[in-house]
């Protein structure tokens, strides 16, 4: 592994332990919600900040043990930082600001230029360099933030919310582009974001925080289809209900989901993607074990789909088309009955 970590941290009432590790060419999505401790580790994986207890190696090398006193300084572990605000020098240009690592590390400068020119090329941003950062939109400015960080070669990247900056089309932009270089870059990755689609676009594997504690750990696709909190499932769109299973239902306390012939009992976690859910104006007829009437409570544009939020028991959230709203004359207030077949449900040990 280039990295292996575990950090405890305590202030003003908030605890943070953490288990984090990343293999040589690995990106680790660092997902949750705001408070949750996501850049304070970072902070403590950069030197930035020292955990109360704990160790952390990069690439073979200790950088920080509490059992034995190591704690290196940020310049002595090799680790390249993507801030979210970037953190440009205003007064130096692009290329003096991406060649100001490897001349903080003692090249001179004609090398440090030339490898910054390098990934100047590399990230199609070339024509930028003797401009100061005042002058680059938000897109560039992350881009010139990203060279900078990888022009040393380092060990472990981290990257702190790197696109929470830009705009919905600038974003979308620099998404591919960062999903393209981080292909190539040789240690690990971690990545923090609070986006789920940034977590399952650049990531190899996610790992979610809440309240300073690792909630799950997964694939992409894994947490998506299995998610292990509420805080997840309302990221990826997801139904999730908590109950306990017995002869091929489950008493999810505000009503029972018929899950059909599965040999599972105790307490589990069913998870109802939203499009497979089915609105109807009356009572369907047909195969589907699980019918619930109920009343909709908001309807929200997603794209090019809508989120038909539902009061029923349980309560539950659809995704249709807008054709589907305008043919069943869906509207908030109206009553409805959801339908949904025991197959389409994901059924998993709590």
């Amino acid at each position: 592994m280039s990295l292996s970590a575990h950090i405890e941290l305590e202030r003003a009432g908030f605890a943070l332990d953490v288990t984090l590790d990343a293999a040589d060419g690995e990106v680790v999505g660092l997902l949750g919600p705001n408070g949750s401790g996501k850049s304070t580790t970072l902070r403590c994986l950069a030197g930035l900040q020292s955990p109360r207890a704990g160790h952390i190696t990069i690439s073979s090398n200790v950088v920080e043990d509490s059992a034995t006193g190591v704690d290196l300084a940020p310049a002595q572990r090799s680790v390249g930082y993507v801030f979210q605000d970037y953190l440009l020098f205003p007064h130096l240009s692009v290329i003096e600001n991406v060649a100001f690592g490897p001349r903080a590390r003692g090249i001179v400068r004609r090398e440090a230029e030339f490898a910054a020119r390098t990934w100047l090329d590399r990230l199609e941003i070339a024509d930028l360099a003797e401009r100061k950062p005042s002058q680059l939109s938000g897109g560039q400015a992350q881009r010139v933030a990203l060279a900078r960080a990888l022009v040393t070669d380092p060990d472990l990247l981290l990257l702190d919310e790197p696109l929470a900056a830009l705009d919905a089309a600038t974003r979308a932009t620099v998404r591919s582009v960062l999903r393209r270089h981080l292909a190539e870059v040789r240690g690990a990755v971690v990545l923090v974001t609070h986006d789920p689609l940034d977590a399952m676009v650049l990531a190899d594997r996610v790992v979610v925080l809440e309240n300073g504690q690792v909630v799950q750990v997964g694939t992409p696709a894994d947490v998506a289809r299995r998610p292990a909190s509420s805080y997840v499932a309302s990221l990826v769109g997801v139904n999730l209900l908590r109950g306990t299973a017995r002869m091929g239902a489950v008493d999810v306390g505000d009503g029972t989901v018929a899950v059909g012939d599965r040999h599972i009992a105790g307490p589990v976690i069913v998870a109802i993607r939203p499009e497979a859910i089915s609105i109807h104006r009356h009572r369907p007829e047909g195969s589907a074990r699980n019918i619930w009437p109920g009343r909709i409570a908001s309807l929200e544009a997603r794209g090019d789909l809508v989120r038909v939020e539902v009061d029923s028991s349980p309560a539950l959230a659809a995704i249709v088309t807008p054709g589907a709203i305008a043919e069943l004359g869906l509207h908030e207030g109206g009553d409805v009955w959801l339908s949904v077949k025991a197959t389409d449900l994901d059924v998993y040990p709590a």
